[in-house]
């Protein structure tokens, strides 16, 4: 099982992206996973970790949350 942890940016206002993220990884793999966390941060952060590495990142990918669950996909 893997975890996902959604660390969003909370001045930048970045909650409803993480909650888009969120449900759209819970309804693709709903029981296959352990849990989906949102942690808030700052500093512009939008980013996506599956068991502590880095999957996706506002910093270096565009916001595509079709691309994001394909990624994840991996490490389901």
């Amino acid at each position: 099982m893997t975890d996902i942890e959604i660390e969003y940016c909370v001045p930048c206002g970045f909650l409803n992206r993480a909650e888009d993220i969120q449900h759209a990884l819970l309804s693709q793999f709903g029981g296959d996973l352990d849990s989906v966390a949102l942690v808030t941060g700052d500093h512009g952060v939008l980013r996506v970790d599956a068991d502590g590495e880095t999957v996706w990142d506002k910093a270096d990918d565009e916001y595509d949350v079709d691309e994001i669950v394909r990624r994840v996909r991996q490490h389901v």
